[in-house]
């Protein structure tokens, strides 16, 4: 098969009960996770969570997960020892020990004047919990993070929420979350204790608790690599995000003098997957990635030729801000995203994310790729996102289109023969694929994929057979009444 990228990660788990809309789920990320199901019954939310979870955990699915919090301990350990009395030779050795990688890190390995400045910050778990907190309160626009508890009845149902990360049978990072009306409290944190035995084994989990801790406790950010492992999300209102991308603009820059200020002290706010589109649209910049992926940038352009027959074109304002146009192919003419067709402002965001911002081993979040798209265009949808796939990065959709799911059952078969597939790799493995059907008031379940059947969720088999025998009613009792009038005029 053409050359790819790896997309074996370690294995990512989130278990939720009485979330939101969702009475339990127990979903493993994988590098395409689709979620199904009819409205209101958590598949946005559950996307959201996701969201939330890698803002706080930096760099939560790209391979080699311990990497960057590797990087980001060593790091932040040289920061701390400024000052210590250890001698530098013995404080390289740590860092060294501490990069090697699968192997543990004894806390004896640590100077004791090193080791009670480090046991001492990893106490402090408000760090984590305060963090945590606020990527959820900002994500899902709460006032209290206890409106994320399910409602049953007259009452609010404790919500839990837990996190796994493991590979080959080492687990990486086990973090429980439970909401209460009073409050959130976190369990299962690493906590090294200074008075613990000297023997005591620091494991690659503990490493990420570490690096996580210090990294709030000296507000170092760039350690987290953002530019080359992130987070997007494309919610469902893009469009109208693109169509009114001027007036936001505008909008801001008035906000930004004294007369903006005075008039209004307290503004309205939004969920926080909105306001970020919102903010890579307006801070808009061509080719700017960390490390530039020529092909996914050519996956931009596939989109624009195969589905949106045109280009997608940025422009520069008075205001500093960019504004965005459309170009029909064989049209020497630009019409400004206002004026086109809903399908045109619904895929500019996605056009612009992988042209400049989206590489290898970020996280994609799409809710509903197929919206205002012809169902030809929906099939089209599927293979850019298995070519995402086959470019190393994490893909996660909300759907209700059965074309899409079923041209992605079609990846998956054409991945399990046997013969070379030219590039542009598009072809799927079962383990790489996991879609969840979300059912009201029930467990979320996976639905397997099937060589004969494909992927299909139960819900959509019963519309088919029930509009069927609708369609076959109707058109017996049509018979029947033509029938009867015709003897009536004889």
């Amino acid at each position: 098969m053409s050359e790819i990228i790896d997309t074996q990660d370690p294995k990512v788990e989130i278990t939720v009960k009485n979330f939101g809309p969702i009475a339990e789920a127990n979903i493993d990320l994988r590098p395409l996770t689709v979620f199904v199901g009819p409205s209101n019954t958590g598949k946005t939310y559950f996307a959201t969570l996701v969201y939330a979870l890698h803002g706080t955990f930096d760099g939560l699915y790209h391979s080699g997960v311990l990497s960057p919090f590797k990087f980001r301990v060593m790091d932040i350990l040289s920061e701390l020892l400024t000052g210590v009395t250890t001698p530098k030779e013995e404080i390289q050795e740590i860092l060294d020990k501490l990069d090697m990688d699968e192997k543990p890190f004894r806390l004896s390995d640590l100077p004791e004047e090193i080791r009670l400045k480090l046991g001492t910050i990893i106490k402090n778990a408000d760090l984590f919990r305060e963090e945590l907190q606020d990527e959820l309160r900002n994500c899902f626009n709460l006032n209290s993070i206890s409106q994320l508890m399910r409602l049953t009845g007259k009452q609010r149902n404790e919500t839990t929420v837990l996190l796994s990360i493991s590979e080959k049978d080492q687990e990486y990072l086990n973090i429980s979350m439970q909401v209460s009306e009073s409050g959130v409290n976190l369990n299962n944190l690493t906590s090294l204790d200074s008075s613990s035995d000297d023997d005591m084994v620091l494991l690659p989990n503990e490493w990420s608790a570490a690096g996580r801790l210090l990294d709030n406790m000296v507000s170092i950010r760039s350690f987290s690599c953002p530019a080359r492992h992130s987070r997007y999300y494309l919610p469902s209102a893009r469009s109208g995000i693109m169509q009114s991308n001027r007036i936001i603009a505008t909008s801001l820059v008035k906000q930004a003098t004294q007369t903006g200020v005075k008039h209004s002290s307290q503004f309205p706010t939004m969920p926080g997957v909105i306001a970020d589109l919102m903010e890579k649209i307006i801070l808009y910049e061509e080719n700017r990635k960390f490390e530039f992926d020529e092909k996914i940038k050519y996956l931009a352009e596939t989109l624009e030729s195969d589905v949106l027959d045109g280009k997608i074109l940025l422009k520069s304002t008075p205001s500093g801000y960019p504004d965005f146009y459309y170009r029909p192919q064989g049209i020497e003419e630009d019409i400004h995203l206002s004026q086109v067709s809903s399908m045109v402002s619904e895929l500019a965001p996605l056009v612009l994310y992988l042209r400049s911002l989206v590489n290898s081993g970020d996280t994609l979040i799409i809710d509903e790729p197929e919206a205002h798209l012809h169902p030809g265009a929906q099939a089209d949808m599927a293979v850019i996102l298995a070519r995402l796939v086959r470019r190393g990065v994490k893909v996660i959709i909300t759907t209700h289109s059965d074309w899409l799911l079923q041209e992605i059952g079609n990846l998956v078969l054409e991945g399990l023969l046997e013969e070379d597939i030219d590039e542009p790799a598009s072809w799927l493995l079962p383990e790489e694929v996991g879609v969840w059907h979300f059912q009201k008031d029930e467990p979320v379940k996976e639905i397997p994929f099937k060589p004969r059947e494909g992927i299909s969720p139960e819900d959509y088999e019963d519309v088919a057979e029930g509009l069927y025998n609708r369609s076959v009613n109707l058109q017996q009792r049509f018979e029947k009444k033509k029938g009867e009038d015709e003897r009536e005029s004889s």
